[in-house]
């Protein structure tokens, strides 16, 4: 996606005052070899001129893009498609059938009359403003005076002076027309060099795509995980319970201190039966989250690790249950990897409320190296936040510090 601001007034000046020289350049080079490589193509030797014309015109386009994202504050992505691969005729037509070369090759066209405007107006409105404050210089050495009506004759330094407050007047209004003829330009140069609305639909519906499928096999995995913990933890005990239940019942009468002692055994297994439901349900979702949000979750989960935490939690108004529950989960797994992996001895956690949705940040003073390794916990975090349209980073460089930052909408 684009980013457009604001330029700076002396940068969009210097960029609509040089555009009329780089707008000669790319329009003759653009001209010249695309009507050599016509005229030529009929013996075969107009292709290889046609192909180095169109691949000047890309390159001129790209770095118009980059001279438009530094001077006039607007980045323009590459809108080509991706090159396919096969013989040199096969790129070529590609490239050639390739809508956005042709409005590469449109916008060179157009910088040359678009660049003489530009340079015209801007030269104009600085010129006039100059020319009015230097008017007490030279006024008193001019052969003639300036007669203004009945009331006001100029022909001195003195009498010259209200023309120059006139001049230092019209400063503002050329800083904001300069100004506003950059972002006009740099509004010219995005519907030309940029992706088309049709190129940006595409690149968001693959997004989409992409998204589900991430979560549908995010949610597949967290069901076979439950399934794993149900079958290898709380049914083993349960099945455990059932037969030393089953035991102390045919030993209850000929030897009650043995069944005393089975049945004790059964209820040691029930209860941490209980207590691996117990830690399964909050795996799912935990029930402090729901009935008392994400400060006091996470400061539950806080309290339960072997290291110091310092939490800062300010999501208010409440988010959506499905972006507390990613925030949730991307702190727990933040946690379980410094505690697990980094050796680390403190986290630093940042969970606040931002324009668009809720912002995770989790800091350690760890070993660093931690990265989304695919079939990881971060890449599941990763996998969690997209079904959302949420976005998970990892910085963590070799030695330190990890830096785990969740972007996570509101809105989706």
């Amino acid at each position: 996606m684009d980013v457009m601001r604001k330029p700076n007034a002396l940068a969009a000046g210097f960029y609509l005052l040089t555009n009329l020289v780089t707008g000669i350049f790319w329009f003759t080079l653009a001209v010249v070899l695309t009507a050599v490589g016509f005229a030529t193509s009929v013996l075969w030797v107009g292709l290889p001129i046609l192909w180095l014309a169109m691949n000047a015109v890309r390159v001129g386009a790209t770095v118009e893009r980059a001279w438009v994202g530094a001077a006039l504050r607007t980045d323009i992505p590459a809108p080509y498609r991706a090159r396919p691969e096969g013989s040199l005729w096969v790129r070529w037509k590609a490239q050639f059938t390739d809508p956005a070369t042709w409005r590469d090759y449109g916008y060179l066209l157009l910088l040359l009359p678009v660049g003489v405007l530009e340079f015209a107006a801007v030269l104009a409105m600085w010129t006039v403003a100059a020319a009015f404050i230097a008017v007490p210089f030279w006024i008193g050495h001019a052969p003639f005076a300036v007669v203004v009506g009945e009331f006001w004759t100029i022909d001195s330094f003195v009498s010259a002076l209200p023309v120059t407050l006139i001049g230092l007047a019209l400063i503002p209004f050329a800083v904001i027309g300069t100004r506003s003829l950059g972002v006009l330009h740099s509004r010219f140069a995005r519907a030309m060099l940029g992706p088309t609305r049709a190129d940006e639909l595409a690149v968001e519906a693959e997004r989409l795509q992409s998204s589900r499928a991430r979560g549908v096999e995010a949610a597949e995995a967290e069901r076979r995980r439950i399934e794993r913990d149900l079958h290898d933890g709380a049914q083993q005990r349960l099945v455990a319970v059932a037969m030393g239940l089953g035991r102390a019942k045919s030993k209850l009468d000929s030897d009650p201190e043995g069944a005393a002692v089975l049945i004790a055994e059964a209820h040691s297994d029930a209860k941490e039966a209980i207590r691996e439901l117990r830690d399964l349900a909050r795996g799912i979702y935990p029930s402090v989250l729901g009935d008392r949000g994400l400060d006091a979750a996470l400061s539950a989960l806080a309290a339960r690790v072997p290291i110091e935490v310092d939490l800062q939690v300010d999501v208010d108004p409440r988010p959506p249950t499905a972006v507390e529950s990613a925030a949730y989960f991307t702190v727990g797994e933040a946690l379980t990897n410094i505690t697990k992996h980094s050796n680390g001895t403190k986290a630093t956690v940042r969970v606040s409320r931002v324009d668009t949705g809720v912002l995770v940040e989790v800091t350690d003073n760890g070993q660093g190296g931690a990265e989304l390794r695919p079939g990881g916990g971060l890449a599941g975090l990763a996998d969690r936040a997209a079904t959302i349209d949420g976005v998970v980073v990892v910085v963590s460089p070799v030695g330190g510090p990890t830096v785990i930052r969740a972007e996570l909408p509101c809105a989706w």
